[in-house]
């Protein structure tokens, strides 16, 4: 009688992983049109994101063609008209610490010499605040507002999801980049697109078939070391 032997356990390999680490903003993207297919496929598995009481509190809004080219115009002319952005939420403290203020500065320098700009020219930053108001050429813009009377767990929430959406995007191929920049413009947003006048724009996301001869789209700010957020217990 042959003895039964377990069978070795070994551990999977995850390739989640290695898409987590290979996502990161895209800032040009191909003149190529992103099916509704595509978009509908990343959007329901996205949905499968935990919330609390299973309540879902994010909605998004897809913008292309002749309306997103409306919604561009109508942004970049109230950024000429010198109109100040008026997001419907802070996303930042209104001070910052030494390591945030030094990781923000060298985000846009790298960003700005990506794009062979000086990184010390405010025109340049001006001109780089204005393009994302284009949402950096993308054929597809996704804007995700939630409920007027959101709390902070719904903002986590909808992060969450917002997170699936993005990786989900890469998984097909696609890249994206999440702009609150543009969420500063939250009533034109909501004045072009018919968006219910209560809902809390949360921000945008340009998506397209990123540039990848492109160098904006090589630029990858550097990340913290795991030291410096993981305490072990």
């Amino acid at each position: 009688m042959t003895a039964h032997t377990e069978p070795a356990h070994t551990e999977p390999t995850y390739d989640g992983l290695s898409l987590i680490a290979s996502r990161h903003c895209k800032r040009a993207f191909l003149d190529r049109p992103v099916p509704r297919s595509v978009l509908a496929e990343v959007f329901l598995a996205a949905g499968q994101a935990p919330s609390s009481r299973n309540l879902q509190p994010w909605r998004v809004t897809v913008v292309t063609g002749s309306t997103l080219d409306a919604l561009t115009r109508g942004l970049r002319e109230a950024f000429d008209r010198g109109e100040p952005a008026r997001p419907d939420y802070a996303n930042r403290p209104p001070t910052l610490d030494d390591t945030a203020v030094e990781r923000a500065r060298a985000a846009l320098s790298g960003v700005l010499r990506a794009k062979g700009r000086a990184p010390d020219d405010t025109a340049a930053a001006r001109d780089h605040l204005r393009d994302n108001l284009r949402f950096y050429g993308a054929p597809a813009a996704v804007v995700c507002h939630v409920p007027g009377d959101a709390v902070p767990g719904t903002f986590l929430e909808t992060g969450l999801f917002l997170q699936n959406v993005m990786l989900g995007l890469v998984a097909r191929g696609l890249g994206s980049c999440p702009q609150f920049s543009v969420a500063g413009y939250a009533d034109v947003l909501r004045r072009r697109l018919d968006i219910e006048t209560h809902r809390i724009i949360v921000c945008t996301l340009a998506v397209g078939y990123p540039d990848e001869a492109a160098p904006v789209n090589r630029f990858v700010p550097p990340r913290a070391r795991i030291e410096e957020y993981v305490q072990w217990g």
